[in-house]
């Protein structure tokens, strides 16, 4: 999909509370995703990056802020913001009384997708998951796992220039959570962008081109992983994120 903005994504002073205002959420973030490039989004339980994410993606509206996916307003313009991103939630919410192959067929005739684009993207994605044999089974039949590796090539089915996955390690096996990091080098490499959000830092360590750590809703540090660990004095990614947002948040 063509882009608007060389910037693929613009989340600027963007606030979110709960409880009638008493619970800040989100307080006044800012940050921007380059094209070709791995972006972790990290944080401790209840930092905010689900509700950053949900705002992201329309889930949840944005009451202050804006937030832009390839040069188009998610709130003015969702329509095409959406268009240019794909999603991938920490718990997979889908049609379970469908086979995945006609999920794949309904998100493919959403997004206007092919059947022959539809068939090169699923042969490579069904393989690289082992889900071959399952593709024609209802989706209620299938392990969590099995559901996040669907929602995975749902997600890719319409190559999307930003691919938005929250904790999208949790329920997946060792091969499974390897293909899927494989598929987000890939990603990169093509010159699209992957934005994430995990737990996992020295899975964040190992891929991220560049991360965003927040702490109470606020934004604690941003920057390369390479430049960042160098001025933190080389130390791990644990131990830079305990030092600025681990103790006292969970």
């Amino acid at each position: 999909m063509n882009t608007v903005n060389e910037s693929l994504l613009e989340i600027s002073n963007v606030s979110m509370s709960y409880s009638n205002g008493n619970i800040k959420a989100v307080d006044n973030l800012s940050f921007s995703l380059k094209r070709g490039e791995i972006f972790g989004f990290l944080g401790a339980n209840g930092a905010g990056k689900t509700t950053t994410i949900k705002m992201t993606t329309g889930i949840l509206p944005v009451k202050s802020g804006s937030i832009k996916i390839c040069g188009y307003d998610i709130t003015r313009d969702p329509i095409n913001a959406k268009r240019n991103f794909g999603f991938v939630p920490d718990s997979p919410i889908i049609f379970d009384k469908y086979t995945g192959r006609e999920y794949i067929d309904f998100l493919g005739d959403i997004y206007g997708v092919s059947k022959e684009d539809r068939i090169k993207v699923c042969s490579d994605l069904l393989k690289r998951f082992s889900l071959e044999d399952a593709f024609d089974k209802r989706i209620s039949g299938y392990s969590h796992g099995m559901k996040q590796k669907i929602a995975i090539i749902g997600a890719l089915i319409h190559s999307p220039e930003l691919w938005i996955l929250d904790e999208p390690m949790m329920g997946l096996d060792p091969p499974s959570a390897l293909a899927l990091k494989d598929l987000m080098r890939k990603h990169r490499d093509e010159g699209k962008t992957v934005f994430f959000s995990t737990h996992i830092l020295d899975v964040a360590e190992k891929i991220c081109d560049r991360v965003a750590i927040i702490s109470k809703g606020k934004l604690v540090l941003c920057g390369d992983m390479a430049e960042i660990k160098q001025a933190q004095g080389d130390d791990s990614l644990e131990e830079i994120f305990m030092s600025v947002a681990g103790e006292g948040h969970e």
